[in-house]
């Protein structure tokens, strides 16, 4: 190879490593698993270049935090290129690439942060969020004013759309205006020319199923659905005789919320040997109730999901959410079908000393009514007394009877029998 022939492939990339990696649907940790993967990948396969291929509505800020520290890292030149959108936490992530590209009617911004429940986020959270947008422009060398503007509704920039109140969102054209975008490319290829890399070689990554799986069962709505239906399930369970549908569904919930925080790197087996002692206590208790283990089991279950999570809040909220929905199915359940079907059958005594079924409390012996005996013992006013060879115990009205006395039945209630001196 010449050196003219040396340079242009230089110039082409022809020689170099370029490696594709998406950013797809919402940031969560199952996507920073990927991308710790991914980036590691190319490190290891010494890349010259990183695509990150972003359209995201934005999600939850620690993953996003998380991400931004694995793009810091890198040695590897990186670049986003916005294909639809890059919101909330995606915005934050592309600040932290090197180089930013878009297409035409992509957009990027409109990164306040919100609360699982739609709300504004406390002032403390808000302040931390905006002092981290800065801070990821800064470090690419923009201007972090944008960034600032893109979190923080109370900064007035008319001129981009973005008056005070609202917060700042980018087009392709505006992001090229503030210096935040390189340019507005139609396609991958478009923008591996303007990268000089139109024949290095491309390596595309994909999420593995596992991480695919993780991705779903990590998402912020999905966590609340999974522990609902774990403890509705159960609870079914409860109610319903042996063990079947209802069941399987809640302990299948519950193994899917495990299994993908363990994928993602949220919890390791400390959890699950914490979550299976937390249930090996509670069947203790069901069939040896004394209420402590019972306690202590359910503290581990409880214990198990804030370990494998690093959101308090949003798993408190989760937690609170399965267990209004399950203090609902059960009272509806208790009302409807009661306890007698389900598992507190064994605990329930189901027979009944009915007349019909031949129990008789006392035999009421109206027919002594009138006979005549003698008082076997003194009745003081209780005793014993003879009537036709047969001894009874009986009472007087009240006064005292000496033995041998002669008496009269007058009155019989139930296995009181009234007598009377003759």
């Amino acid at each position: 190879m010449t050196f003219v022939d040396q340079a242009k492939a230089d110039t082409n990339g022809e020689r170099k490593l370029v490696y594709i990696i998406p950013i797809e649907n919402n940031v969560e940790r199952g996507l920073e698993a990927f991308l710790k993967r991914t980036t590691s990948e190319a490190t290891e396969e010494n890349a010259d270049h990183i695509v990150f291929e972003i359209n995201t509505p934005g999600g939850r800020v620690d993953a996003a935090e998380n991400i931004a520290e694995i793009l810091q890292d890198l040695k590897i030149e990186t670049t986003s290129f916005i294909t639809v959108k890059a919101l909330s936490a995606g915005s934050y992530i592309a600040l932290n690439t090197d180089n930013i590209y878009m297409k035409p009617q992509a957009s990027m911004g409109a990164s306040g942060v919100i609360n699982a429940d739609g709300t504004a986020a406390a002032k403390k959270a808000q302040s931390a969020w905006i002092a981290s947008m800065r801070g990821a422009a800064s470090s690419k060398g923009r201007d972090p004013l944008y960034a600032e503007a893109m979190a923080n509704a109370k900064l007035d920039l008319p001129e981009y759309g973005a008056p005070e109140g609202e917060f700042l969102t980018l087009d392709g054209n505006y992001a090229i205006e503030v210096d935040y975008a390189a340019g507005i490319v139609n396609h991958r290829t478009e923008l591996l020319n303007e990268l000089s890399l139109s024949e290095a070689k491309i390596v595309e990554t994909e999420p593995t199923a596992a991480e695919g799986i993780a991705r779903f069962l990590t998402d912020p709505v999905v966590v609340p659905i999974l522990l609902s239906l774990a403890s509705i399930g159960l609870i079914v369970e409860i109610f319903s005789p042996g063990f079947g549908i209802p069941g399987s569904i809640g302990l299948i919930s519950l193994v899917l919320y495990f299994y993908g925080h363990i994928v993602a790197g949220l919890a390791g087996y400390e959890t699950i040997v914490l979550l299976l002692i937390g249930i090996v206590l509670i069947i203790i208790e069901i069939f040896a109730p004394g209420g402590i283990l019972g306690f202590i089991g359910l503290g581990a279950i409880v214990a198990a999901l804030y370990m494998s999570t690093e959101n308090v809040g949003h798993m408190t909220l989760s937690i609170a959410i399965a267990l209004i929905s399950s203090i609902i199915v059960a009272i509806f359940l208790f009302k409807t079908i009661g306890l007698e079907k389900g598992a507190f059958r064994h605990f329930i005594l189901e027979d009944s000393t009915r007349t019909d079924l031949g129990y008789v409390s006392t035999v009421n012996r109206l027919e002594l009514i009138g006979q005549e005996g003698v008082a076997v013992t003194p009745l003081r006013p209780a005793g014993t007394a003879e009537f036709a060879d047969e001894r009874l115990d009986v009472v007087t009205e009240g006064a005292f009877v000496d033995v041998t006395s002669p008496i009269k039945i007058i009155k019989v209630e139930g296995s009181r029998i009234v007598v009377r001196k003759i």
